[in-house]
């Protein structure tokens, strides 16, 4: 199976090719990876070395020219580093762009926290505009930034070393129902789905497949909502759902969970998995927040 990394170059290249306004802006990450790009269309690709507040700038004035700007690098040089060029130049100009990250949370898992970005998906779920897409696959990622490249809005692709082993037809904009159930709904993000099917296989639950964060579905879920409660599973520090999942249900009662990485600095290493599962998130961790909002939904059921 193709890495979600191994995608963007067939991806960018196709388009590339079929739509003249694409450029692309690199701060050295992936340089020789999308050699085939720099290649081909030398006067729509620049790499302005290791200066990621400057790669941003870059791709705004691409932007401002007409151009469809596409910024790649690792999560932690393309969200942290950049924040406030992402909030100036894009989303306060109200500028369309693309950034793709990859290793987000703990996919460096032995580089230290300079890699790691949990909070990515949080930090720019606070920006206006911004748009955050969370494939499952490479080839989730490859229909999802076809639909969605050249709509003129800032949008963040995080890509991921976890992948599901099977992709589904995503949309962009939308939830899926990926298992009815009875008792309780749980939304799964991008690559915790997966792991979501294995730790609830055994239980009458909905799993609703989620990808696109911002915008979110809010009337898929509502559409799709079933039982009284509600547990979001994210690949990041939880609750970048929770504002959307609350003002769906403004009116309802809800018990409401949202599960993902604890907000913990980690000084160990190891791999992705372990550093996960120290934070909190694993398969078994997904079964026991389950079974505890099971039975906290049986017990306030024999009260009434």
């Amino acid at each position: 199976m193709i890495s979600m990394r191994d995608q963007i170059t067939p991806t960018l290249s196709d388009l590339f090719a079929a739509d003249e306004r694409l450029a692309l802006v690199l701060a050295d990450i992936s340089r020789s990876q999308l050699d085939p790009i720099f290649q081909r269309y030398p006067l729509r690709a620049v790499n302005v070395g290791i200066m990621e507040q400057t790669m941003i700038g870059v791709a705004a004035g691409l932007a401002l020219e007409g151009f469809i700007p596409v910024a790649h690098s690792i999560a932690a040089f393309l969200v942290e580093r950049p924040f406030e060029q992402l909030k100036i130049d894009f989303c306060y100009q109200q500028l369309g762009g693309n950034f793709i990250g990859v290793g987000g949370s703990h996919d460096y898992s032995m580089s230290g926290m300079t890699h790691h970005t949990p909070g990515d998906i949080l930090a720019l779920r606070s920006l206006p505009g911004m748009q955050i897409v969370v494939p499952g696959t490479a080839a989730e990622f490859d229909l999802l930034f076809r639909a969605a490249y050249a709509n003129n809005s800032p949008t963040y692709y995080r890509l991921s070393v976890r992948t599901n082993q099977a992709s589904r037809p995503v949309r962009f904009g939308e939830l899926i129902q990926v298992r009815a159930g009875k008792e309780a709904t749980i939304v799964a993000v991008g690559p915790m789905l997966d792991q979501v099917l294995a730790a609830t296989a055994d239980l009458d639950v909905a799993i609703l497949y989620c990808t696109t964060v911002a915008p979110f579905d809010r009337a898929g879920l509502r559409a799709l909502m079933s039982g009284d409660t509600l547990i979001t599973v994210e690949p990041g520090y939880a609750g970048a759902l929770l504002h959307d999942v609350m003002e769906t249900f403004p009116d309802r009662s809800l018990r409401v969970r949202a599960l993902g990485l604890e907000q913990r600095i980690l000084h160990q290493y190891g791999t992705v998995e372990q550093l996960d599962a120290a934070l909190g998130l694993s398969e078994t961790t997904i079964r026991q927040a389950v079974e505890s909002q099971h039975l906290a939904a049986a017990s306030t059921a024999e009260r009434l």
